[in-house]
């Protein structure tokens, strides 16, 4: 497996977000990536779905790791940011982050 900078974690599960809206964040953050060329090389973001993140309410929840940062309420606008801003150019969105690990 190719190194990765950074791993996102989008929870696809219905107690967080009944609607399943992970699941459509899920996809569309392929296409955003690859839009902001950030599949490959040394910016690489790999992306994993999860069934459950124990939150069980807030969701869609995306973390982002190694910086632990966990992002509630994800809509499609806001994930967008969430690869523009946090993924691509290393601005966490402060406003949106309900949880940070080890903080």
């Amino acid at each position: 497996m190719d190194a990765y900078r950074r791993h996102v974690l989008v929870c696809t599960g219905s107690f967080c977000s009944p609607n399943r809206q992970g699941r459509l964040l899920y996809s569309q953050l392929a296409a955003l990536l690859q839009r902001e060329d950030l599949l490959f090389g040394p910016d690489r973001v790999k992306r994993s779905e999860a069934p459950c993140l124990g939150v069980c309410g807030g969701g869609p929840i995306i973390a982002v790791y190694p910086e632990g940062i966990w992002y509630g309420g994800v809509t499609p606008e806001l994930l967008e940011r969430i690869v523009v801003e946090h993924l691509r150019d290393g601005r966490i969105i402060d406003e949106a982050v309900f949880h940070r690990l080890g903080g």
